[in-house]
């Protein structure tokens, strides 16, 4: 990126303000379990309750080069509408589980199609009160760092030559669930919205002492009582202390299906090995 300096403005303003703009752009945190580049990671989520002291996680290099990541702990909170937010402190009713727990190794170079297992324990599970804690374990890519040698040099005095490296990131939950914890989970405020393309609106509402996870399936049902599956949006989480989260989730335009007639069918489950638990479910007539 090369950023010309218009007169009466100093080299460095000019190259803060065009830092600023592009950072908002591309220097994004993600926080999505599962695939991020060419880091592989399974599984996207660890729960630690009952006797359970010790899990694994597999991190798995998918790319054609060697990569470096190093892993660390963050504190989330979730937003009503599903998007994250790093934060210091818990809320209020939230409780952390990184200092309950430890992991090695905490860094990890990975050649192409090369596979590692990082190992995490529980620990002082004696101090710890009933109820759900929660951190997210963090992959960092580690992007390469080139010789100072082969910086470009700059052509002229009025110009600043500025290299920016995404980085990119997975995290995943982990949580620890003591004593009695339990979840319920209802559906509500159901609508189809046809300003673009259609798309269902609905609202998740949490009650418990503890996260819910699962998948929302939608079914639209005809007039003639025929089923067709019109929407999947998998891994959905409501993280304590959250009560609520809304969806926006885009419905299929398939041929013979009228969003303005007929009925809405919608699930949410959850799958444990090969189980499949119905957490909630709901039907909105069009």
């Amino acid at each position: 990126m090369k950023i010309s300096v218009r007169p009466n403005v100093s080299p460095m303003t000019c190259l803060l303000r065009s830092v600023a703009a592009v950072l908002l752009c591309c220097c994004i945190t993600i926080h999505k379990a599962g695939a991020q580049g060419n880091l592989l990671v399974t599984p996207v989520r660890v729960v630690f309750e009952g006797q359970k002291r010790a899990q694994e996680l597999n991190l798995a290099n998918a790319g054609q080069d060697t990569a470096r990541y190093l892993i660390s702990f963050v504190e989330i909170r979730m937003n009503k509408n599903g998007t994250f937010e790093q934060i210091n402190e818990p809320d209020s009713g939230q409780q952390f589980a990184s200092k309950y727990l430890r992991f090695f190794p905490r860094s990890v170079v990975l050649g192409p199609n090369e596979a590692q297992l990082i190992k995490l324990q529980l620990t002082n599970a004696g101090e710890l009160a009933a109820g759900e804690y929660r951190s997210h374990l963090y992959f960092r890519a580690v992007p390469d760092e080139k010789p100072a040698g082969e910086n470009i040099p700059l052509k002229d005095s009025n110009s600043i030559n500025v290299k920016l490296t995404p980085v990119f990131g997975i995290t995943i939950p982990v949580i620890i669930r003591v004593g009695e914890t339990k979840a319920s989970v209802k559906l509500t405020d159901l609508s189809v919205d046809h300003v673009n393309a259609p798309a269902l609106n609905l609202q998740l509402n949490r009650m418990g002492n503890s996260s819910v996870y699962g998948d929302v399936t939608v079914d639209y049902i005809s007039p003639q009582g025929k089923v067709t599956q019109v929407a999947v949006a998998r891994g959905l989480a409501v993280y304590t202390p959250n009560t609520q989260r809304q969806l926006h989730l885009a419905l299929e335009n398939k041929p013979g299906i009228n969003y303005r007639t007929g009925k809405l069918h919608v699930s949410y489950s959850t799958t444990s090995k090969t189980v499949t638990e119905q957490l909630a479910q709901a039907e909105l007539k069009l």
